[in-house]
């Protein structure tokens, strides 16, 4: 059962949660910690890092089924987060190397195996490779957490199980696509095809690598696609080795290319390119546009976007407020507060504002910050500098905007990408900090009167991913999910991400949906099919 829970919802949480018990504890400024709680102790981040029990081995591109050097011989580094360390030198794919990935999967789709496969073959190939992942998913999880700064028991007991339950959900989906027979007002025979799309360039991100991974490949391959998949260039460590997995499962060369490499170069070459026919992208909202712009620009190859969010956390005023303050803090700082449906506005009710601050703030004093592998951890560092310095920036804009630091505010430990979980209270809709995406352990609560209020200002933003609601009313909750303008309403839940639940975004957090049956849609043409019928005894 509990497997099973953990597959269903990634880490998700619901209106049985329990506080979480204290730890090593510190202050912000402008914060007073509430009696029997103690300051930050930075041992668990200066402690030396644990050694993952797994070792680099692919570091190469994947072409055509083999692995390769990239044409122009260069390399670069992907980092350990934990010590700002180079992890490992790993194949710099550009332009040249996609026109070579490009090729591979044109010749696989146009004259290979795998779209002339039957629908049943096609879906005993996922399958293997979904008990491959299995079976190797002690490495995977190691080798995602060392990569990626994730923790490695959210990786190891949430995301592999979810990995596979994605492969065997679209495995169970690839003999089940077909088209219809349609009525005509005359006599003539319709039907519809459903067809593969051709070759899928596909650009995932680096907070979630071998999900997103499971969430673009999946879909393809079932609809009887061939890939080109660039990896983020923090995190391309586990792609590669799911991908070797793949081909051992039975996948034939150039169904699945994958290259490495920097947006700019290997990412705007895969959009642009003449010979790709779909795009599918997840990442910030600037880098979609640009993916829009190469695409349109090219051959006019649709494209499937999942980008940012600033997602409404709403604590309404019947709420059991220490379940509200769990479920908010889980929220925003999952995975590092690295997660584009975060719940990174937590609106509360006027009535239960004070108290609600007072135990968010204890809560996020008490979040144990450390190594990733090290058990009892619940926040690993950021993913890389760049994303450190920003979350700090946003800090900073926080605290010159006067909203009120309750708690955190700064670095955490002297090596590594580590960030204190912080608080804000006295947050206002026109702030920084609650308008754009941070894409870090930053709370910023704000203060409602009603619900036309808290409706009118949670819709007021670019962004419409997702949002959440806690109350215990269910009209309440019902007026909320039809007004709120996102993708995903979660109620007195959160970040419960089934493989059937369809996700993606309103307005500037993209276009289309991933998982389910909607994800399909993304890979697939259809075709009318019209035929005369001479002396018909029916039409």
């Amino acid at each position: 059962m509990a497997t099973a829970r953990r597959i269903s919802s990634l880490l998700s949480r619901s209106l049985s949660l329990r506080p979480a018990s204290s730890s090593s504890l510190s202050r912000g400024r402008n914060s007073t910690l509430p009696r029997g709680v103690r300051r930050f102790s930075t041992a668990a981040v200066t402690e030396e890092p644990i050694t993952p029990p797994v070792q680099v081995g692919l570091t190469q591109l994947l072409i055509n089924g083999q692995f390769v050097d990239a044409a122009s011989g260069k390399t670069f580094p992907t980092y350990d987060p934990r010590t700002g360390e180079v992890l490992a030198h790993v194949a710099e794919g550009d332009s040249e190397d996609i026109n070579r990935a490009v090729a591979a999967a044109r010749k696989a789709f146009d004259e290979g195996p795998w779209p002339k496969m039957s629908a049943y073959e096609r879906s005993r190939i996922i399958l293997r490779f979904a008990d491959l992942v299995e079976k190797h998913s002690d490495e995977l999880a190691a080798l995602e957490t060392w990569n990626s700064g994730k923790l490695h028991d959210q990786v190891a007991e949430a995301e592999m199980p979810l990995f596979v339950r994605l492969f065997h959900y679209y495995a169970g989906w690839a003999d089940k696509i077909h088209g219809l027979t349609v009525p005509a007002d005359g006599p003539h025979h319709v039907q519809t095809l459903h067809e593969p799309i051709g070759v899928a360039g596909q650009i995932i991100p680096w907070n979630f690598p071998l999900i997103m991974f499971a969430w673009k490949v999946g879909p393809a391959l079932a609809c009887g696609n061939t890939i080109v998949l660039k990896t983020a260039e923090q995190t391309p460590l586990t792609a590669l080795y799911v991908a070797k997995l793949f081909h051992e499962a039975g996948l034939p060369p150039g169904v699945l290319n994958i290259v490495s490499g920097y947006g700019p170069t290997a990412g705007a070459a895969l959009a642009s390119h003449m010979n790709v026919d779909k795009v599918a992208f997840t990442g910030s909202t600037e880098t979609g546009k640009i993916i829009l712009e190469l695409a349109a620009k090219s051959n006019l190859k649709p494209v499937t976007l999942e980008l940012g969010g600033k997602s409404p956390f709403i604590i309404c005023e019947d709420a059991d407020i220490d379940k509200a303050v769990e479920l908010a803090h889980f929220a925003l700082f999952f995975n590092q507060g690295q997660c584009c449906c975060a719940g990174s506005r937590t609106y509360v009710h006027e009535k239960v504002y004070d108290e609600f601050i007072e135990k968010s703030k204890a809560r996020a004093l008490r979040r144990v910050v450390g190594d990733p592998f090290k058990k009892g951890v619940e926040q690993g560092p950021q993913i890389d500098s760049e994303q450190f310095e920003k979350v700090l920036r946003y800090i900073r804009s926080g605290i010159e905007s006067h909203a009120t630091l309750e708690c955190g505010g700064g670095r955490l430990g002297n090596k590594g990408f580590y960030v204190q979980p912080t608080v804000f209270s006295n947050v206002q809709d026109d702030m920084l900090i609650a308008k754009e995406e941070i894409f870090g352990p930053v709370q910023a609560i704000l203060k409602f009167k009603d619900l036309d209020d808290v409706i009118k200002r949670a819709n007021t933003t670019k962004y419409g991913l997702a949002a959440g609601v806690f109350t215990s009313n269910i009209d309440t909750a019902n007026t909320l999910t039809r007004a709120l303008r996102a993708g995903t309403v979660w109620v007195n839940c959160f970040d419960v991400f089934d493989a059937a639940i369809p996700f993606g975004g309103y307005k500037m957090s993209g276009i289309g949906r991933e998982k389910g049956i909607y994800s399909l849609h993304n890979y697939l043409q259809v075709k009318a099919v019209v035929t005369p019928l001479k002396n018909a005894a029916w039409l």
